[in-house]
């Protein structure tokens, strides 16, 4: 497609638009920003309680620098310059999260502080005529919890379908769409098997049990929404494009095997009631007893599905010990993230999602966005490229008959990028993490300019 004019920002430098504008797409498409509680609120403030994150931060080398969610953005003092922020740039909802440690500090007992902030903040994104869509949990698990076992025991699924009642009793007829669990893989497998996020085990069989626990919890948190009479309830998996590292038959089913863990193991146990059997092979032995009697509650009806994407993994085969998976570097360009980017992975993992799990079921990109370092000198190019490419993608899958009903940026602001501590930049928004100053990237503006399109 042939690009847009090349304008020139306030201080005279070209500045690329993007190739496509809001009226491309299909009437009714929703553009969104997210963020999340613990990355930008700022933890510290009103009567919130700790997470398994503090925890975490403070085990030397697990986050950079042992920097943690006390502060971030300060989102929870600025909410409402950063939701004009959002309005400013003519998107049409904001995709947050509710902290469960700032709702029930201890998982259990509920903090009026921590509901009154959400509170203040649905009125005023309604009033700012954004559709709020909201996520109950993105990672934060208070801290009573996790040494209570955290997401290797049943009972966090319970408890968690207690938070979803408390959510919507004050929040539901105002939302215009809620998904219990952000990227439910990082909180079970990342953070389990790899050990990059808290609480950091490097366990298959806690791995396992986590990968369990978390659909579990997504489906009693749909049926305790659904209770209380919230609408429009969807799930938010995260998918990376799994290619093999070479022509090798290793390589290629060392792809399938991650495709598995990754991409299919979520949605076919939620849209499906099913898990793969190539992954349950090697997982089923570390299951909990009587596994197979939930995956019923599990597979709750959704009325819409999200992906996040932001890159493909290029995959080989490691020894003998199951999963015996890695992955190799990619081909430049990179992100800030060292990822590939891969614009392609997400038309193809969309029309593979659409064709072998939702069907009709109407589809969202819920994340997309890159990390790219802040320059005061000149646009973040790399930023508006990738988004671009992306959107393309997502256009020209449309063209292709999937459902796909609206698109996410992550992120609005520039935020704590857990064990990156503040280093890695997503934002469409700088922050100075000193003066907390908000600065509108190249990208923001030129995001404005196409939505106004």
């Amino acid at each position: 497609m042939r690009s847009r004019p090349r304008r020139l920002d306030r201080t005279g430098a070209a500045m690329t638009e993007f190739s496509w504008k809001r009226s491309d797409f299909p009437e009714g498409f929703v553009f969104a920003a997210a963020t999340s509680a613990y990355q930008i609120e700022g933890h510290a403030f009103g009567g919130a309680g700790r997470t398994h994150w503090d925890r975490f931060a403070e085990i030397p080398g697990k986050v950079a620098r042992g920097e943690n969610g006390a502060v971030a953005c300060d989102h929870y003092h600025r909410w409402p310059e950063d939701l004009d922020l959002i309005r400013d740039a003519g998107l049409d909802a904001y995709r947050f999260s509710t902290s469960w440690a700032r709702i029930m500090p201890d998982g259990v007992t509920v903090n009026p502080d921590g509901l009154d902030f959400y509170d203040r903040l649905v009125d005023g994104m309604l009033e700012r005529g954004l559709r709020p869509m909201a996520t109950l949990y993105h990672w934060e698990l208070p801290e009573a919890l996790s040494l209570r076992g955290g997401w290797t025991v049943r009972e966090i699924p319970e408890r968690l379908a207690d938070l979803a009642t408390v959510v919507a009793r004050r929040l539901g007829d105002r939302l215009y769409s809620t998904a219990p669990i952000n990227e439910p893989w990082c909180v079970a497998w990342l953070s389990h098997y790899h050990g990059d996020h808290a609480p950091g085990t490097t366990d298959l069989g806690a791995a396992a049990r986590a990968m369990h626990y978390v659909g579990l919890a997504h489906g009693l948190c749909l049926s305790a929404l659904r209770a209380e009479g919230v609408a429009n309830l969807g799930a938010v998996c995260n998918m990376e494009y799994a290619l093999p590292a070479d022509d090798s038959a290793d390589s290629e089913t060392a792809a399938q095997l991650y495709d598995g863990i990754y991409n299919r193991w979520f949605p076919g146990a939620f849209l499906q009631g099913v898990y793969p059997d190539d992954i349950l092979a090697g997982l089923e032995p570390h299951l909990p007893e009587g596994w197979a009697r939930d995956m019923e509650v599990i597979s709750q009806p959704v009325d819409w599905f999200g992906i996040n994407y932001y890159t493909c993994r290029r995959l080989r085969q490691d020894g003998p010990v199951w999963p015996h998976v890695i992955d190799v570097p990619g081909p430049p360009p990179l992100t800030d993230m060292g990822w590939e980017i891969a614009p392609e992975g997400l038309g193809r993992l969309l029309r593979r999602t659409a064709r072998d799990f939702t069907g009709d079921t109407p589809l969202f990109v819920t994340e997309n966005g890159m990390a790219s370092p802040h320059y005061d000198d000149r646009p973040d190019q790399p930023r508006i490229d990738y988004l671009d490419a992306h959107l393309r993608q997502a256009r020209d899958a449309i063209a292709d008959g999937v459902p796909l009903r609206g698109y996410t940026f992550w992120s609005l602001l520039d935020n704590f990028e857990w064990a990156l501590g503040y280093d890695k930049r997503f934002g469409l928004v700088h922050v100075d993490f000193e003066t907390q100053t908000r600065t509108p990237k190249a990208s923001y503006r030129a995001l404005a300019r196409a939505l106004a399109d």
